[in-house]
């Protein structure tokens, strides 16, 4: 049976606040044990929480909705809350939300990004503005994906919205915001050709993200994926397609260096 234990999310720097308190004598050797016994993580039976990640990588562990049924993402969002951390839900439906919102009533929507998410805790602060530019407005919810997540992990973070290649000069009239950014995330489908084109642009990372949207041809992604790949702009690499969940979490960790 899962126990309910306050602050049992920990990162580096409240490990060692906590583990001065008992050196200190400020704190007791069974509340420093009872405020530790979820880490590694907590046995759900169903699933096993990760609360020691947000320790070991700087990232915490983000709930993937997909596959889940209902009452499971609102079991498992309801003990990672409880545990005092920031909480994510990706791909989640507006009927999984319901079920958590019950559970969890301080947990909010984003339609377009299908995600869940509560935002409780300090995170540490990136450097430098996030960029995540999307080339239609089809590529939207992937880009809105990689916004929420990089939003949640502490980044400052611009949305540029429709600015693909068929109509360049919508691209080139946010060259300033581009050229600012300390990370950039550009989510396309088709053929797959704005990373490469806004890589040429900046001076920074570019973390592409082929998007599943497109006629027969683009093979759901695959054709923009391979396009990415083959790019000829050696600032740019790619995550999987429609993982704008993932290139949030690399975006946030450059942005930290």
């Amino acid at each position: 049976m899962c126990r309910r234990t306050e602050g049992a999310v920990m990162d580096g720097a409240q490990m060692e606040a906590l583990l001065t308190a008992v050196r200190e004598g400020k704190t007791e050797v069974a509340e420093a044990l009872e405020r530790l016994r979820n880490l590694p993580f907590e046995d759900m039976g169903f699933a096993k929480l990760d609360h020691h990640r947000a320790l070991r990588t700087g990232m915490p562990e983000v709930i993937f909705a997909s596959g889940k049924t209902d009452a499971q993402v609102a079991k498992i969002f309801a003990r990672m809350a409880a545990a005092g951390g920031n909480v994510l839900a990706t791909r989640a439906s507006r009927t999984c939300f319901e079920a958590v919102a019950e559970a969890e009533p301080r947990a909010e929507y984003h339609e377009t990004a299908k995600c869940i998410m509560l935002s409780q805790a300090s995170a540490v602060v990136g450097k430098g503005t996030v960029a995540v530019v999307c080339a239609g407005t089809s590529d939207l919810p992937v880009a809105e994906e990689a916004a929420v997540t990089a939003r949640l992990m502490g980044n400052t973070v611009e949305l540029i919205v429709d600015v693909g290649v068929a109509g360049i000069h919508r691209l080139l009239a946010q060259r300033e915001s581009l050229q600012s950014a300390r990370v950039l995330i550009v989510c396309a489908g088709m053929e797959g050709a704005l990373p490469t084109v806004v890589g040429g642009l900046v001076n920074a990372p570019v973390i592409a993200v082929p998007t599943s949207v497109g006629y027969g041809a683009s093979f759901g992604g695959v054709a923009a994926l391979l396009g990415m790949l083959n790019t000829c702009s050696p600032n740019v690499c790619v995550v999987n397609i429609d993982n704008g969940f993932g290139a949030a979490s690399i975006a946030t960790l450059i942005n930290r260096l």
